[in-house]
């Protein structure tokens, strides 16, 4: 299983939210650069980032701090917040990210998803975001009546090569992980399932890892040191 460490980006700085809130901010680096060598010293190979500007706005708003990310890093990258067409597909892959993560397109503009699956393939992740199991979108601000499984399922079935699920009421609150739900989507997904959103424990990624889970983006537990990134690392292979 592959461990993501995640860096979101507010007005250029490295922060977190508490339950996806834009008002519940903590700054943990105002240079995002400074958490490159945390990741080098912890030996990670990945990056997971997303662009809370953009995610909210539905524009690139920071892309000139993921440039710099990219560029001074060999890590491997997924990015996600405010992609809503191929132009900035086109941008973020052309720039070395290896991954871009659709969100609100992705529920708002199926026939697009679908354009993008079959062009791009693993490049393309979905990411699923859920509010008492209903997909929230725009930055977390609107919930949709979409039930987040069988959404999960649909993209399965078009091809949709990994799909990220947040539960948005664990998410930065340092309490655990919704297990439950990644143990029902592993039964009957055929994606690669990561998992994101309150990951705490060091059991928590034994028990991902033992459902088979692809990846685990963790956040607040290392910035906090909950949870040691190289051990995590080392427990994951």
């Amino acid at each position: 299983m592959i461990i993501f460490p995640a860096i979101d980006l507010k007005n250029g700085e490295a922060v977190r939210l508490t339950q996806g809130d834009y008002n519940q901010v903590k700054v943990y680096f105002k240079n995002p650069a400074e958490v490159l060598e945390f990741f080098k010293k912890n030996n990670s190979q990945y990056l997971h980032i997303v662009d809370l500007d953009g995610a909210s706005s539905g524009k690139t708003e920071n892309f000139e701090t993921i440039k710099m990310l990219v560029e001074n890093s060999d890590l491997c990258i997924q990015v996600g917040g405010g992609i809503r067409n191929e132009e900035r597909i086109k941008k973020y892959l052309e720039l070395g990210v290896n991954r871009v993560i659709l969100g609100t397109a992705a529920i708002e503009n199926p026939e697009f998803l679908v354009e993008m699956v079959h062009k791009y393939k693993d490049k393309v992740a979905v990411s699923v975001d859920a509010h008492d199991q209903k997909v929230a979108v725009n930055g977390w601000k609107e919930v949709k009546s979409i039930d987040s499984f069988e959404f999960c399922k649909t993209l399965s079935d078009i091809g949709v090569d990994n799909i990220i699920y947040t539960d948005i009421s664990k998410d930065g609150k340092m309490s655990g992980t919704n297990i439950e739900i990644y143990r029902r989507l592993s039964k009957v997904i055929k994606s690669k399932i990561t998992a994101s959103g309150g990951i705490t424990y060091k059991d928590e990624i034994i028990e991902l890892k033992s459902l088979n889970i692809y990846g685990a983006i963790v956040g607040k537990a290392i910035y906090e040191n909950t949870l040691n990134l190289e051990e995590i690392i080392k427990t994951a292979e």
